[in-house]
């Protein structure tokens, strides 16, 4: 390869890193091009999956300000370019792997933290961003309903001692007017 398109490709990988939130390391030795092509399908349009010359990679990591590839730049290498959602990636990966054990997550960079092949399995059995948020509003929810009924409780209970309230003194007050009229006019005014 002439030096000018080696320029080009690292300049094109240094802006995969850039733009990237996530970029996960993987061997694909024994991988047939129609694998390869189910992969990059799998993974969907948030994520560029592109095999990768090391010397070259190591070079435009540098440029991007990337540390802690080096060592994960061994053997026949292809890099997972996530723009998306970076569980979402893992998973199909994780999810290829299982299928097509000739792939090897060796790991990688999720927003700038490097990461190991164990972390990365970690993140895949991490839900969705969506699940996640939505498990959040509806622990929002759930708090806000308790939160108006711990508030409408006192007045709940005021109201209904002011009911019980007025039906004893409803009840009394025939039973007063009741014992008075029974009363002889002399004992009303012994009182």
């Amino acid at each position: 390869m002439a030096k000018p398109e080696k320029v080009a490709a690292v300049t094109e990988i240094a802006d995969s890193f850039r733009g990237a939130s996530a970029a996960v390391l993987t061997e694909y030795r024994g991988l047939t091009v129609s694998q390869l092509t189910e992969l990059r399908r799998s993974l969907g349009e948030g994520t560029q999956y592109a095999v990768v010359k090391n010397t070259l990679t190591k070079i435009a990591a540098e440029q991007a300000g990337i540390d802690g590839l080096n060592d994960l730049l061994v053997g026949p290498t292809a890099v997972a370019f996530v723009t998306g959602d970076p569980v979402e990636a893992a998973k199909g990966l994780r999810d290829f792997a299982r299928a097509n054990p000739a792939l090897i997550v060796k790991g990688g960079i999720v927003e700038g933290k490097a990461m190991s092949a164990d972390d990365i399995r970690k993140l895949a059995d991490l839900e969705s961003r969506e699940v996640l948020l939505a498990k959040l509003a509806g622990a929002l929810n759930g708090s806000l309903v308790k939160a108006v009924g711990l508030f409408a409780a006192p007045l709940s209970q005021a109201a209904r001692l002011a009911e019980a309230l007025r039906v004893k003194r409803e009840a009394e007050a025939p039973a007063a007017q009741a014992s008075t009229a029974d009363a002889s006019p002399a004992e009303a005014s012994a009182e």
